[in-house]
């Protein structure tokens, strides 16, 4: 059978970026498995997952499971606040391709900057020592904001991809700008909006784009990501949303439909802020 994939995104490492991928969490068990290998085999080539999503296990399962060979799939994991040290990272890596049954990852994120601690630059350092050690093939951040982000350029690190809350309602387009003026890829978790879908995908601009591209409200949204280069990753199990979210790359919003979609950004909308929340 014959799968349509995503178009990606060069890393300066080297690889390539899929712009839609599965997004895992809550999933967990069987259930996260059977969706990661559904997914795979509809064409995902990009499959998120963390420490703290305690899935891990089922992701890896999946990826091994699936027909596709391991090295055609980019897995991405992320580790948390207590590997938060130059010389604890590699081994918070080591601990979870364990877990995962797999030689390496394709991306490694320190999940959350964790202010509280003040490692977060050494906790980068500890990535890219995970890097040198052949453990994952690119390495980035989660949740950094541009005052996380500022050490570590000014101690001379440019993520190669940061991993943040986004959505319409919260484009975060400072955050964004600045990723383009270091040539950081913007991935968005949660792209559909987090607790709050029907704010987002129940606009008449998401909408009357649906009803007029003769498409879904979630496919409207994730293709106004794409469109700006945004890579996102939708969680999803079930394999028709799977399929759906996946096919965003044979259609265009018009700019008065990308502008109508931007409009929706609502400056009083809820982020987890890094600053106060983490793991």
């Amino acid at each position: 059978m014959t799968v349509s994939l995503a178009p990606t995104v060069q890393l300066p490492s080297g690889g390539r970026l899929p712009m839609i991928g599965l997004g895992t969490w809550p999933m967990v068990g069987a259930e996260c498995t059977e969706a990661v290998v559904t997914a795979i085999e509809a064409g995902y080539r990009l499959v998120d997952t963390a420490e703290n999503y305690e899935n891990e296990d089922a992701v890896g399962a999946g990826v091994r499971q699936a027909s596709v060979p391991r090295e055609e799939v980019f897995v991405t994991t992320k580790f948390n606040k207590k590997w938060h040290g130059k010389d604890l990272a590699k081994e918070s890596l080591e601990k979870a391709l364990e877990r995962m049954g797999l030689d390496y990852v394709d991306l490694l994120l320190v999940h959350w900057p964790n202010p509280d601690q003040g490692r977060y630059v050494e906790a980068f350092e500890g990535a890219l020592v995970a890097q040198q050690a052949g453990l994952t093939k690119a390495v980035g951040t989660s949740n950094y904001w541009a005052d996380f982000l500022e050490p570590l350029f000014a101690a001379g690190y440019v993520p190669e991809v940061n991993q943040i809350e986004l959505d319409p309602t919260r484009p975060q387009r400072d955050l964004v700008a600045l990723h383009r003026e270091k040539g950081i890829v913007t991935e968005a978790w949660s792209p559909l909006g987090r607790y709050h879908m029907d704010s987002v995908m129940g606009t008449p601009a998401v909408t009357d784009a649906a009803r007029a591209l003769g498409r879904t409200p979630a496919q409207v949204v994730l293709r106004w990501h794409v469109q700006q280069g945004i890579v996102a990753v939708p969680k999803s199990g079930d394999p028709q949303r799977q399929a759906e979210n996946l096919a965003v790359f044979d259609f265009e919003l018009s700019e008065d439909q990308m502008r109508a979609i931007s409009a929706l950004e609502d400056p009083n909308a809820d982020l987890n802020d890094p600053h106060t929340f983490g793991h």
